[in-house]
């Protein structure tokens, strides 16, 4: 595909402006986080996909363990059933949670378990990083992912051996932290960046008319409430949904495997002129009979003939791109010719390597 012409419209059309976000999207409450939450359980019901014996004897040690805080005996008794699997759950402890809130858990295999599907997560501790009991997990299951199999065949899609609990678990301990006992509080840019956080500190202090805000550097803004009358939590509901312009650097990402391009806005381009010819090879097979002289002993013989061109369309035709063009819009002069992922990405490496593009490129 050769790059002759781009569209004018497309070249000098004028960039879009910087999009506004809420400082509730770009930063976080340093101390105001998840915590992250994990135990090991058994799921039951299962429809002959459980975990066998032989490959899993913790399953079964499990299972055992559990009849005897039931009261049931099972001491010298061989089980295997094929109805139950040793899991991981794991869920997240939000900020603030209290005491008979609900929390999603996710569930997986850690045996040969074939599918989870069907089954119930029977009643899991789950521990935090003091090891320490927060949330306890049970509920039914619920799978995502299929698998069928037959006599000859079996065919799976997604992710039998993991699922799902919606509000399969619930707090018993309450992670304690006094937010409003606090003198300052500390913003973190989720995306350090210097105007950014500029931006944050001016427009807190323009909204209060007092200096309460500072950036300490590009990823951090501190507010001083030692002269504020309202608590933190009051503040932070003040600010949270005032709106920022984010300053988005300025990047390529191309992920090669899957011939994806993702531009960032401010990516721009210097004056560059840009030729791409496609090598055109046309091999031609064309055999030949040699045939031996009259009445002398010899054999017919065939001889491979080959003829091989090698040729470059398009000569002498070249796009001159001016200064001040976004990249996206040559991206769109680009598809209006044509031109697959692969070239492209092809065409904005040789920009990088000739200086002509000003962003940084990021290839996957």
């Amino acid at each position: 595909m050769l790059i002759a012409a781009l569209s004018l419209s497309a070249l000098f059309a004028a960039p879009p402006a910087g999009a506004q976000s809420r400082i509730r999207d770009i930063v976080d409450v340093e101390g105001v986080r998840q915590n992250d939450l994990v135990g090991y359980g058994i799921v039951v019901g299962l429809n002959g996909t459980g975990d066998s014996v032989r490959n899993s004897p913790f399953t079964e040690d499990s299972l055992t363990h559990m009849l005897e805080r039931l009261g049931v005996n099972v001491q010298g008794e061989e089980i295997k059933p094929k109805n139950v699997a040793a899991v991981l759950v794991t869920a997240s402890l939000p900020a603030f949670a209290r005491n008979g809130s609900s929390i999603d858990v996710s569930v997986s295999s850690i045996g040969d378990a074939s599918s989870l599907e069907g089954g119930t997560l029977i009643l899991t501790p789950l521990k935090g990083g003091d090891n320490e009991v927060y949330a306890v997990a049970q509920g039914s299951i619920i799978v995502s992912g299929i698998d069928v199999k037959a006599q000859a065949a079996r065919t799976t899609r997604g992710t039998p051996t993991g699922g799902s609990v919606p509000n399969g678990a619930r707090i018993e301990r309450e992670v304690n932290f006094d937010f409003n006992d606090r003198d300052r509080i500390v913003l973190a840019l989720r995306n350090p960046d210097f105007t950014t956080a500029a931006r944050v500190e001016d427009t807190i202090n323009s909204a209060f008319r007092i200096p309460i805000a500072s950036m300490l550097d590009p990823g951090t803004v501190q507010l001083d409430l030692s002269g504020l009358t309202d608590t933190p939590a009051r503040l932070l509901a003040s600010i949270e949904n005032m709106p920022v312009q984010v300053a988005s650097p300025a990047r390529i990402v191309i992920d090669e495997k899957s011939g994806t391009i993702v531009l960032g806005e401010d990516v721009t381009i210097s004056k560059v002129a840009i030729a791409q010819g496609d090598i055109s090879i046309s091999v031609t097979e064309y055999p030949v009979a040699s045939q031996p002289n009259p009445f002398a002993e010899g054999e017919s013989i065939i001889l491979p003939r080959s003829d091989i061109q090698i040729t470059e369309t398009g000569s002498g035709n070249i796009a001159l791109l001016q200064p001040n063009v976004t990249l996206s819009q040559l991206i769109n002069g680009l598809n209006a010719l044509g031109v697959s992922p692969q070239e492209m990405a092809d065409i904005i490496r040789a920009m990088k390597t000739a200086g002509s593009i000003h962003a940084d490129l990021i290839i996957r």
